[in-house]
């Protein structure tokens, strides 16, 4: 699966025994159990804490610094695995068979062709555009040129829910009531012979493969645009993550680059009820497409508290600029008490496990690459600092966005397309997540507590100061 690329299983593999003698114990009893709901917990702002729902995705383990997705070790995975596998382990709950993974190969190579889309996206000026803004739309013209949605039929939803059905069980406790709970699937809506009726739904399993290929293929033309050049159609003969470089760099990648990005896409895959995995839930809980679904994860991804710190990391280490300068700045830094990007994570309190299989592969990209021995060289003296400072007291280390940045940039992705990219490989929990979720649906729906004012007098505006 793998030719020529043992030097990077060995990395990964040396990452996993590292983080074994760290880490070691039990999952969270309380986190990886069955729901008897109502569900009590401890909900911080923002729904910190909150309990959602169950899954059987993925676990992230915080104080022990672990990644799950469907029991696999994250480790296990970006040694032995490839992103196309864990795409389907994600969506389907079991590694493929010899003959699922072809059809599923087949699948991903056929979609990843979005001529039409494409045409659709360059009627706009990619070039200038926020490229989370423009992925994003790229996503929209996938969802208009693939479905049925936008036609005046796929405005008919049926009776899928009576308002009162859906609102008043939710002011209650929710007590997870039968009648409450809806079907995704509507066998009413009318469909279109003339496209695969799986995708033409707009939310089936077809889709989510549609959506891997798909924004791949949309991120790296927004990629070419913005460089003042055509998109490049992908080659089949390449992998997922092969195909990403080759459509945005335009030249093919070696098995080693080809490696380094598919790992780098199964770490960032999935990661637990995480604001833009929530969004498309949300979005998807309404019985709204996955199209729409999967825009609303890139939309929240595009915020700076959640995608994009890579991007702000390596602008903090061409500012501090050499190793040497790394106390003077940090210090300063600090003392006006400043965050510093690649650092922390609302979740671990130990060290992220993508940041070391990232960490590693930067230095080993670096070897080839003098200015990213230099950055490198920045980062790792940054790193040792930060953690004397903050490890062991605040259990501040470096997470996934520390190296990512670095590994990236010696891949050839342009500093502006770090989190398209993140998305690009996020799709796959999206998809995931929302398929799980719908099978047992019920809308979110939390509530807010009122502070503001009763009885006030609604004065005419001619007295109104």
């Amino acid at each position: 699966m793998h030719e020529n690329t043992q030097e990077i299983t060995d990395i990964i593999l040396m990452a996993a025994k590292n983080a074994q003698m760290e880490t070691s114990g039990e999952p969270e009893p309380e986190m990886t159990q069955p729901i008897q709901w109502p569900v009590q917990c401890t909900i911080g702002p923002g729904l910190e804490g909150g309990i959602a729902c169950e899954t059987k995705i993925g676990y992230v383990n915080g104080s022990k610094g672990w990644l799950i997705y469907r029991g696999y070790n994250i480790f296990d995975l970006c040694a032995k695995s490839s992103y196309e596998e864990v795409s389907y382990l994600l969506l389907h709950g079991s590694l493929p068979t010899s003959r699922a993974f072809k059809i599923f190969q087949k699948k991903l190579v056929d979609y990843r062709y979005l001529n039409k889309t494409l045409r659709l996206l360059m009627g706009f000026p990619v070039e200038d555009m926020n490229t989370m803004g423009a992925l994003r739309m790229g996503v929209s013209m996938m969802r208009q040129e693939f479905t049925f949605r936008d036609q005046k039929e796929g405005h008919d939803f049926g009776e899928v829910i009576g308002s009162d059905e859906d609102s008043i069980p939710m002011e209650l406790k929710p007590w997870g009531d039968k009648h409450a709970i809806y079907e995704f699937n509507n066998p009413d809506v009318p469909h279109k012979s003339t496209l695969d009726e799986n995708l033409e739904e707009a939310f089936g399993v077809e889709a989510c493969y549609h959506l891997i290929s798909g924004v791949s293929t949309i991120a790296a033309a927004v990629t070419r645009v913005r460089q003042g050049r055509v998109p490049i159609e992908p080659d089949p003969g390449l992998s997922h993550a092969g195909n990403l470089l080759y459509m945005m760099t335009g030249k093919k990648p070696t098995p080693i680059e080809e490696r380094i990005m598919d790992v780098a896409l199964i770490l960032h895959a999935d990661h637990g009820m995480n604001a833009s995995t929530f969004a498309a839930m949300v979005v998807a809980s309404t019985q709204s497409d996955i199209y729409f679904s999967v825009g609303s994860g890139i939309a929240a991804l595009n915020g700076p508290l959640h995608g994009g710190a890579n991007e702000q990391v390596m602008l903090m280490l061409e500012e501090i600029g050499r190793p040497e300068n790394v106390k003077k700045w940090l210090e300063r830094t600090l003392n006006k008490k400043g965050k510093v990007p690649g650092f922390g994570h609302r979740v671990y309190k130990a060290y992220d496990p993508r940041a070391r299989v990232l960490g590693p592969l930067a230095k080993f990209l670096a070897k080839k690459n003098s200015k990213a021995r230099n950055v490198l060289s920045i980062a790792k003296e940054l790193e040792k600092q930060m953690t004397e400072r903050l490890g062991s007291q605040k259990k501040i280390f470096p997470n996934v966005d520390f190296y990512s940045g670095i590994v990236y940039s010696c891949l050839g992705v342009p500093s502006a397309m770090f989190t398209p990219v993140f998305a690009v490989s996020r799709v796959a929990g999206w998809t995931a997540r929302v398929h799980e979720y719908l099978h047992n649906n019920r809308i979110f729906r939390p509530r807010a507590m009122y502070t503001g004012e009763f009885n006030k007098e609604l004065l005419p505006i001619n007295k109104r100061r």
